[in-house]
């Protein structure tokens, strides 16, 4: 069967610009079925099927197809093109309500509701890949996602702009891209109906478009317009050329600073950390009494967030009223008490916090290393962790406690409930998986006497640690 032209070249441009996973679908109607059989390559089926699946075979198998009245099972699919009317159990809503409407008159207005081809006009239907010549199409019919079907939808609307409507009856919605199609002479988009997608295997994402053949052109011009203009498909997400920088995890943070910070030979940093309640600032303490000064992220957390200050007016921005005491001061219990139910909250008070502590502690490491010549300088970070500040320290040292001797200590230093406690403890990386961070721990759920013991060993090692690397420096 001859062509009017050549529809390889605009139906590949069209699948590239597209990024189609399946063939455009030539389909045309044939008003004496003996045509078809001039089409090359036709197959015709060795048993009845549905309209959808021969529409599957044609843009997935790669196969031509023809098809009359007595090739399809019900005359539920020939009627939508024509080839037959339907019988009165379905026009008067019968047959639909089985299934698709609650009532039969529900399933009348539903039959009505379907747009059809009139009788008479048309015994056969051929479907082809478009890509191959088979035919002239009378409409070409396209399957793809959402995303796709937008830049279609845009092309199209490129010259002679006009709202385009669309329609879905629901189950039969093949008429709704083929028939109207043909009735209107406009392009239908529709969502494929459940038969569809079981027998003809159309997939979750996609939509259908019927186009008229002779406004491939005019879809194709489009295309390539928008695209010179940076409209293509796929669709370019805003971000991949923007400064992501704030949106970066903390880590890669941390780690990009971590060379300036540690390793310095006229200072060691040591980072201390452990659970809540596990006796950090005890174990701190005694460092600070052997020479180590100390920088409290407890405290810098307090000095950030006093009136006045950026952090302080950025809570209050997103919290409000709700997290200040009449002093106008910070409720620091109360916006522990929503943060820890909420971990959008949490993650959003950290994004106000951290980054005035980190600024602060930076000004402090100067400080002190300016002071004092070979200095140990202690951070003492209860979050250290889970703020993944490890690469920031020459040694990590951990505070230890069982879970039992840090519930005990935290409800009668807080006076909570043993609930509540068990909450802000549960809230944090357990003590035995931080211990896989640490090279240093010292456990203190002991007596006094006995952590006391432990943090002496650890500090002469680390001032043997630190004479070495000056001595390694030369």
């Amino acid at each position: 069967m001859n062509t009017s032209r050549d529809w390889e070249k605009p139906i590949r441009r069209m699948e590239l610009l597209m990024r189609l996973k399946s063939f455009p679908v030539a389909f045309k109607l044939f008003e004496d079925k003996k045509e078809i059989e001039e089409i090359p390559f036709v197959r015709r089926m060795s048993h009845k099927s549905t309209l959808c699946q021969l529409i599957n075979l044609v843009r997935n198998f790669d196969w031509t197809v023809g098809a009359d009245l007595d090739d399809f099972i019900s005359v539920m699919c020939p009627s939508i093109i024509g080839l037959t009317d339907i019988p009165d159990f379905m026009k008067d809503g019968t047959a639909r309500s089985i299934v698709w409407t609650k009532s039969r008159a529900d399933g009348k207005k539903y039959e009505n509701g379907i747009p059809r081809l009139p009788v008479g006009k048309y015994e056969a239907v051929a479907m082809a890949p478009l890509v191959y010549n088979p035919f002239d199409p009378d409409i070409v019919l396209i399957y793809a996602n959402p995303a796709q079907m937008m830049l279609m939808i845009n092309s199209l609307q490129f010259e002679d702009y006009e709202v385009m409507q669309f329609f879905c009856v629901g189950e039969s919605s093949c008429s709704d891209a083929i028939t109207r199609c043909y009735l209107s002479g406009k392009p239908s988009l529709t969502i494929p109906c459940y038969g569809e997608r079981r027998y003809g295997h159309a997939q979750d994402d996609e939509l259908v478009v019927a186009i008229p053949a002779n406004m491939i052109d005019k879809a194709l011009r489009g295309m390539e317009a928008l695209y010179k203009r940076g409209i293509r498909y796929p669709i370019s997400y805003a971000g991949a050329e923007s400064d992501i920088t704030s949106k970066f995890p903390e880590a890669y943070h941390s780690a990009a600073i971590a060379s300036g910070m540690r390793g310095n030979p006229n200072r060691l940093l040591l980072g201390v950390t452990g659970s809540v309640a596990t006796g950090k600032s005890t174990v701190a303490k005694m460092l600070e009494e052997l020479g180590a000064p100390i920088i409290d992220f407890d405290v810098l957390s307090r000095v950030v967030v006093e009136p006045g200050k950026p952090a302080y007016s950025d809570i209050v921005s997103f919290f409000g009223e709700q997290a200040l005491h009449e002093d106008k001061t910070l409720d620091r219990e109360k916006l522990r008490e929503i943060v820890f139910r909420d971990m959008e909250k949490r993650k959003k008070l950290e994004g106000f916090t951290h980054p005035r502590i980190g600024e602060a502690f930076l000004e402090l490491i100067e400080q002190y290393a300016k002071e004092g010549e070979n200095v140990i300088i202690q951070a003492v970070i209860p979050l250290l962790i889970e703020t993944h500040m490890q690469a920031m320290f020459d040694h990590l040292l951990m505070v230890y406690a069982p879970e039992e001797v840090q519930l005990k200590r935290l409800v009668k230093r807080d006076n909570i409930s043993e609930q509540m406690a068990m909450n802000i403890i549960r809230s944090q990386i357990s003590v035995d998986e931080k211990k896989g961070y640490c090279d240093i721990v010292v456990d203190n759920s002991g007596s006094l006497e006995a952590t006391r013991k432990q943090v002496e060993e650890i500090y002469k090692k680390l001032v043997t640690a630190q004479v070495d690397r000056l001595k390694a420096e030369g």
